[in-house]
């Protein structure tokens, strides 16, 4: 039993994030909410993209796979541009590759923990939020995998939270979780609707993101994972 409590009456209400999301689109439709809020009150200090988004769609030579990259990141940039209302927190690529994570405790994933745990030490961040290391999708679980890797070199004093794209269950261990304030269902749409490569055939045969999706939820649920900095 996951006992849920409204974020603003959290330990967290005042925590500054950062955000983690495995491709662009993950994180609007995971964590919009959260982005929102957090950017709204000036305690959103990044949004980190852990791959490049290449596996979405074929690519018959190294041009056209750089030309996806580049549209998936401004796709990301317009998305996150929309939720902030134009207030735009710090972006971060990361470019692994997509759909091949580097293994966990390898140099590749060690220097990337590295550098997230400088990052947040830099932007006195207070809590990451990740998805949940149970989602069917191999770079969401080594996204999870690699906030966990951050806090382990950050030390005390910053959480973890997961939140679901694809899974449909709560984490077997969460025990406790966060509740946002709702946002504007309006906002949530036209953010997705920046990511054009995931929805329709501009690029070609490729990902379409199921309709089923485009009714996204007000709030967002965050997991407490029990073995960050637990308040």
């Amino acid at each position: 039993m996951v006992e849920i409590v409204d974020l603003a009456d959290s330990a967290w209400a005042e925590a500054r994030w950062l955000i983690l999301a495995p491709h662009p689109d993950d994180e609007t439709l995971g964590a919009g909410a959260l982005i929102s809020h957090a950017a709204a009150a000036g305690r959103l200090a990044a949004v980190v993209f852990l791959t490049d988004g290449a596996g979405s769609h074929p690519h018959g030579d190294e041009a056209s796979r750089r030309r996806l990259i580049a549209t998936r990141r401004a796709e990301a940039r317009l998305a996150l541009e929309r939720l902030c209302g134009g207030q735009m927190p710090e972006v971060v690529f990361l470019d692994w590759p997509d759909a091949h994570p580097h293994d966990e405790g390898s140099v590749a994933a060690l220097a990337t923990a590295a550098r997230l745990a400088d990052l947040c030490l830099d932007q006195a961040v207070t809590a990451i939020a990740v998805t949940a290391l149970h989602e069917p999708h191999c770079d969401h679980a080594a996204a999870a995998r690699l906030a966990r890797a951050v806090v382990a070199w950050t030390g005390p004093g910053v959480a973890v939270f997961e939140y679901l794209v694809w899974a449909d269950q709560a984490p077997v261990a969460a025990r406790r979780a966060v509740r946002t304030e709702p946002m504007s269902a309006a906002v949530r749409t036209q953010a997705l609707d920046a990511h054009q490569s995931q929805l329709t055939g501009v690029l070609g045969p490729g990902f379409r993101l199921d309709p089923a999706r485009l009714a996204m939820p007000a709030r967002d649920i965050l997991y407490l994972w029990e073995g960050s900095d637990a308040a």
